[in-house]
């Protein structure tokens, strides 16, 4: 599958607190959420958070809390994906559960700007800045946490496979 937007660049330690600050943790809809994604990096940020958006971020995006709040909100804001130098551990897990594609990849985030749009081929790893053609590998998102993310996250997929699952179980 190819994931294809215009970039958002966010810079490295953008932690939980940033992503969806806790003010608003009231909620699980994405919706909600997502109306609030990153809101505390300035408008000068959020003016570019618009549906089809892939974020691109430097070291450790995710860090923090473990709310799963913060890959909602992101999903919720209509990103498509995020890319980055590298997660904290817990958002990336988060990510998957709740079906967003994320990609850790050495220097997309010095060869990107704000508004280039890249390309994502999930299948290969592959991705490509347009504006200089330059191309990065990812590692490939592995078929059964694509599965996952196809049916929209942990629960869904769970569903799906295996029929109802009860509220006590999420």
């Amino acid at each position: 599958m190819i994931i294809e937007g215009p970039a958002l660049v966010v810079g490295s330690n953008v932690d939980t607190d940033v992503i969806i600050p806790a003010r608003y943790l009231t909620t699980f809809n994405p919706d909600e959420l997502g109306a609030h994604c990153l809101e505390d990096l300035g408008k000068e940020v959020t003016k570019h958070l618009k549906p089809g958006v892939i974020i691109v971020a430097g070291d450790n995006f995710g860090c923090g809390s473990s709310r799963e709040h913060a890959p909602l909100a992101i999903k919720g804001a209509g990103a498509q994906a995020v890319v980055a130098r590298s997660f904290a551990r817990i958002f990336l897990r988060n990510a998957i559960n709740v079906g967003l594609p994320v990609f850790e990849v050495e220097g997309l985030s010095d060869a990107v700007r704000t508004g280039d749009r890249i390309q994502i081929d999930t299948e290969t790893g592959t991705i490509r800045v347009e504006r200089t053609g330059a191309e990065f590998a990812a590692a490939p998102i592995p078929a059964f946490l694509q599965e996952i993310i196809d049916a929209g996250g942990l629960i869904a997929y769970a569903r799906n496979k295996f029929g109802h699952v009860s509220e006590r179980e999420r």
